[in-house]
């Protein structure tokens, strides 16, 4: 939701740094391998070691990142399709490490509160769906855009939740990760909804290869499938 909307009124803000940025010969895809590494590390630092509230204030700084790199390659005025699979990658790496490392810390630092630590897994499971299903979709020519739960609402809410558990406040990761969790299956949901009502969702596609035999192809006669509708996506 708020990567469809929420670019432009940060636009005066990100696009002067990201030209400088240029100017000094840093290139996008540096930004989005710089950002993920030190956002990576912040996560499994200091939420194990119970400094969330540092944690929070940190990764939400290196996380912006992802709005760097994108404009500098607009500004460029093009970008790539190994750019954007690079970034789409850091991503899910960023994510993992961030929940991953809530995970952990709800383990030894919060009593192992088994609701709290099913919040955490199952919102970590399912915004890795969100984008694969996004992903998945736009290979096969379909357009995904928008959805209640994205990447920009997951570290917002998690983060928020995070630091405010920093600074003392009950129950505060608690109510981020219902709100994830929720969310997030709702996300599921919805964009798989919008995948169906896409023109052409129906068409049917060709089986992957060794899924039919070749002879049979060959004859005329109808395929007898012998795998599954995809390649172990």
């Amino acid at each position: 939701m708020l990567s469809v909307r929420g670019r432009a009124p940060i636009r005066p803000v990100v696009e002067p740094v990201a030209a400088a940025l240029l100017r000094i010969g840093i290139s996008p895809n540096t930004v989005t391998l710089v950002g993920t590494a030190v956002a990576v590390l912040l996560a499994v630092i200091l939420i194990p070691t119970n400094h969330l509230f540092a944690a929070a204030v940190s990764i939400a700084i290196f996380t912006a990142f992802d709005l760097l790199d994108g404009t500098m390659a607009r500004l460029q005025g093009q970008g790539t399709k190994y750019g954007a699979t690079l970034d789409a990658s850091c991503d899910r790496i960023t994510d993992a490490a961030l929940f991953g490392s809530i995970a952990y810390w709800v383990v030894y630092h919060h009593d192992a509160d088994a609701i709290l630590l099913i919040l955490t897994l199952v919102t970590m499971g399912s915004s890795q769906v969100i984008s694969y299903v996004k992903a998945r979709a736009e290979a096969s020519g379909l357009k995904v855009n928008g959805g209640l739960v994205e990447r920009a609402e997951r570290l917002i809410i998690g983060l928020i939740g995070v630091g405010l558990q920093g600074l003392g406040v009950d129950y505060a990761l608690y109510v981020a990760m219902w709100l994830l969790t929720v969310g997030s299956v709702f996300t599921v949901v919805q964009r798989l909804y919008m995948v169906a009502k896409q023109p052409g969702a129906l068409d049917p596609i060709a089986p992957p290869e060794g899924a039919t035999d070749s002879s049979t192809v060959n004859s005329g006669s109808a395929p007898k499938p012998t795998g599954s509708a995809e390649s172990g996506n």
